[in-house]
Parts: structure tokens; sequence; C-alpha cells
């Protein structure tokens, strides 16, 4: 079982900048699919990125594309999502999982505990 810490929230005015991470411990995240979700209030989670296993592919919701970058630093056994341009809409407690599949299946694995985004006007 893999446990997954984020950190890096908080709050922002628009058009800055974030960094989340996602520390991961129990196994090596080089041979897992990452991915960062985000859940807005009255709204359902939402997958915002993930990066492949294999090759380091990246995928990226249309909302984010261009704005947001997904790396994973496997020394550090940590994955981050660095946001930049950041808008209101984009406020949400966001959260890294496992999948056991590839970043278009929906087979999450270990979820972490979320870290706040808040993007004022």
């Amino acid at each position: 079982q893999v446990q997954l810490v984020e950190s890096g929230g908080g709050w922002v005015q628009a058009g800055g900048s974030l960094r989340l991470s996602c520390a991961a411990s129990g196994r090596p995240i080089s041979s897992i699919v990452m991915g960062w979700f985000r859940e807005a209030p009255g709204k359902e989670r939402e997958g915002v990125s993930c990066i492949s296993s294999s090759d380091g592919s990246t995928y990226y919701a249309d909302s984010v594309k261009g704005r947001f970058t997904i790396s994973r630093d496997n020394a550090k056994n940590t994955v981050y999502l660095q946001m930049n341009s950041l808008k209101p809409a984009d406020t949400a407690v966001y959260y890294c999982a496992t999948n056991r599949g590839s970043c278009f299946s929906r087979d999450f694995g270990s979820w972490g505990q979320g870290t706040q985004v808040t993007v004022s006007e």
C-alpha cells in the first residue's frame, strides 16, 4: 500500500502560481501511474493531470492545459503539480492518487488527504 501526503496548497491571487507536492512512501513511484484531482465545493471530483509510469507521458484536463505541469522526481519519490496563471475557478481541494491501470482508467489505489488551493480575484 502506498501512502500519499500532499502539500503546497494555500491562498494566492489570480494570476499567481503554486506548486503542489505529493510525497509517496511504501513503494517507488517510478512504477506507478500518478494523478492529480480536485474537488470544488458543490462539484464532483475531477481529474486534473496524470503522468504515466512507462514513458512519463503526461495528460491534462482542458481547463488546465498550458497552465499546469505535472512532473515526478523518482529520487524523492514525489510527484509535483506546478500551477501557473491561477484563476478563481481553480479553487478546490487538490488530491493526488495512484492508479493501478493507465491514466485513462478509474482503477484508483491510494489517495492523499488533500490540500486546499484558494485563488482570489
